[in-house]
């Protein structure tokens, strides 16, 4: 047996056995809470706590289903590599770290599965060993060094307390300044791993990873993992926190929006897609209702996980092409994964009765029931116009586009252990909508609002269709200002301020100590110059040494001469 295998069937078994003991808990109202002391320091006891709930344990449910379902489809998609064991190794690793994070209610332990991610998404960026990769993997690593140095310090602050257990102090965080101080570095490490502004620049860099870590870490594991943190923070925070949290998610998710409709690679596309969902679950999180934000997460990771290995089947078939202007027609070669990736899209832009319209559609009659300003309510139609927009650009480059690059290529549907994989989760992400949302609400939301604003949601979507189709003809005529555009493409040049607005200074630092320290007059009269010195010692010890006799005969021949000389 396979280790693929091996690793695909406990997962699955431990997410129906999770997934079983999530009902149980949510039904039954349990908690269970495990100490255990590691040790004591004066006051301050650390203990191993794990913490077991409905969201805990659904959550790692479907974090399991996702694994075991990548991990069947990476048997056939990384089948020519050499070093497939590390590689299975490195993805179980991974989703061990996530499990650490899901169920520690202790910042210690959180640490742990948080930098558990950090280090394990480094190596599965830089797995295909090239340039490009380690440059993705530098960015991705150090970005996510600032969420540990953050949550670093929040363990530090938590000194003061005698616990570092953030559920005994959830209240008090609201209102005591010196606590506040902890929600605020807990939010910069959520941002940080869910790659908001100004950190959003990682995300897309992340793609050098192969197709199926892509599937991994873009549904259910390390970008998902900042708004988990705030999920179980989502009652600590003060309201002044929130207008500015709500304002920068808000601005993501535009910004993401806006950058998959001028961006040609076909990951990178769905990678700004997850980035606006991401602004999304963070938004409404911020807006008030955690398990509004809980529920898309859900939802959101089935098919995001779906369309990344519809992507990777496509692009394992074009020869590892991901330009999306070099594919057309797929319809007529793949039409089993073209269907499950337009039924993935269908649900990423909410069509009724698929799993992402339960959510989405919630979520935008939550806000337009909220009471916050102009800016919020316009920024968050105009991103789901973007959405449906660039869902509706990929589909025409894909599906519809004339033939480009066939006559090098394939193209079939033959992979069957991958369509296994996709298989098992085409299902989920038709049904989990409504399942959710019967099961995580005890009563129904019943939003009542007016026409105008009931139809807001049809209009955007309306809009976002046509402004994708006018888009690709204005390229298709070489529009002349198409180039100028490319500052929306560059997520607003935050892919440039995060590698050449950081690097200068540090670079000519770092040369300024080379010459004047390095290769300066410290170097002459330091460590240089005791090693010439002692050079020239040992150079006359060893013209002694290897002159013995003769040194011996002449020091005998004075001798005898100072004898004679006082006698």
């Amino acid at each position: 047996m396979s280790i693929c295998l091996i690793y695909f069937i406990t997962f699955l078994l431990l997410s129906i056995l999770f997934f079983i003991g999530s009902l149980t808990f949510m039904v039954m109202n349990y908690l269970i809470m495990i100490e255990y002391e590691l040790m004591s320091l004066n006051s301050s006891i650390i203990y191993l706590t794990l913490l077991f709930d409905w969201i805990s344990l659904l959550f790692m449910s479907f974090v399991l289903f996702i694994s075991s379902m990548v991990i069947l489809y990476s048997e056939e998609y990384m089948s020519g590599e050499v070093n497939l064991n590390r590689f299975i190794i490195l993805v179980v690793l991974f989703v061990f770290s996530m499990m650490m994070m899901i169920i520690s209610p202790n910042l210690i332990s959180i640490l742990l599965g948080w930098d558990g991610l950090g280090l394990v998404s480094f190596c599965l960026v830089i797995f295909y060993q090239n340039t490009k990769s380690l440059n993705a993997g530098m960015i991705t690593a150090l970005f996510n060094r600032v969420g540990d140095v953050a949550i670093l310090l929040s363990i530090a602050w938590m000194l003061n307390y005698g616990s570092w257990n953030f559920t005994f102090y959830v209240e008090y965080m609201k209102s005591d300044f010196s606590m506040m101080v902890i929600s605020i570095l807990v939010i910069l490490a959520a941002f940080t791993k869910s790659a908001q502004i100004p950190f959003s620049s990682w995300l897309p860099a992340a793609m050098a990873a192969p197709t199926p870590v892509s599937a991994l870490v873009h549904s259910s594991t390390l970008v998902t993992a900042g708004v988990y943190l705030l999920i179980r923070f989502s009652s600590c925070f003060n309201n002044y926190l929130i207008y500015l949290m709500l304002f920068i998610s808000s601005l993501t998710m535009f910004m993401a929006g806006l950058g998959a409709n001028f961006e040609f690679d076909l990951k990178k596309i769905i990678a700004l897609s997850t980035l606006s969902q991401l602004g999304m679950m963070m938004s409404i999180l911020f807006l008030g209702d955690s398990d509004l934000a809980f529920f898309h997460l859900l939802s959101h990771a089935l098919f995001k996980a779906l369309l990344f290995m519809c992507a990777g089947s496509m692009i394992h078939n074009y020869l590892n092409c991901q330009d999306i202007r070099f594919m057309g027609s797929m319809i007529t070669m793949m039409p089993l994964t073209c269907s499950f990736f337009n039924i993935c899209n269908f649900s990423l832009c909410g069509l009724p009765f698929l799993s992402g319209f339960y959510s989405k559609d919630l979520i935008l009659e939550h806000l337009s029931f909220s009471s916050f300003n102009m800016y919020i309510y316009i920024v968050f139609y105009l991103s789901i116009g973007l959405t449906v927009s660039y869902t509706v650009r990929l589909c025409y480059y894909l599906m519809y586009n004339n033939y480009n690059f066939n006559s090098f290529s394939n193209l079939n549907d033959q992979g069957l252990i991958m369509l296994r994989g996709m298989f098992g989760l085409i299902f989920l992400v038709i049904i989990t909508g409504s399942v959710l949302s019967w099961l995580l609400f005890s009563t129904p939301y019943f939003i009542c609002l007016s026409l105008f604003m009931k139809m807001m949601t049809l209009l955007m979507i309306s809009i976002g269709i046509l402004f994708g189709l006018v888009f690709e003809y204005l390229i298709n005529m070489k529009f002349k200002y198409m180039k100028s555009l490319f500052f929306f493409s560059s997520l607003w040049n935050l892919s440039s301020l995060s590698t050449f607005g950081v690097n200068p200074f540090p670079l000519k630092l770092s040369g300024l100590y080379y010459k004047t320290i390095d290769q300066g007059w410290s170097e002459y009269f330091g460590v240089n110059g005791l090693y010439k010195i002692m050079l020239s010692n040992s150079s006359l010890l060893m013209i002694l040494i290897t002159n013995s006799l003769k040194i011996y005969l002449l020091l005998f021949v004075i001798f005898i001469y100072l004898i004679f000389l006082y006698i």
